[in-house]
């Protein structure tokens, strides 16, 4: 099965840790859900087909499945987590 690459709006790959804007707030990507066979992924992949998770100050903690993501224009990708790589 071929690996699932989600991406932002403007094109880049989504990564966990990534820093965004959402909703007009700091938030981080804190979990992309592509992998089957990660036990942290797996639920998400089988109910949702993937997807991520974004934390922000306001919201907390929100699930976007993977079918979802190009439908929230308010997400904007910022920067890669220093640790990536």
């Amino acid at each position: 099965m071929p690996a699932i690459v989600l991406k932002y709006r403007s094109g880049e790959e989504i990564i966990k840790g990534d820093h965004v804007r959402f909703h007009g707030y700091s938030g981080r990507i804190e979990l992309v859900a592509v992998d089957a066979e990660d036990p942290e992924q797996r639920w998400y992949v089988e109910e949702f087909g993937g997807g991520i998770r974004v934390t922000d100050p306001i919201a907390g903690s929100t699930f976007i499945p993977a079918d979802q993501i190009d439908e929230y224009e308010d997400m904007k990708f910022v920067s890669r987590a220093q640790n990536h790589g």
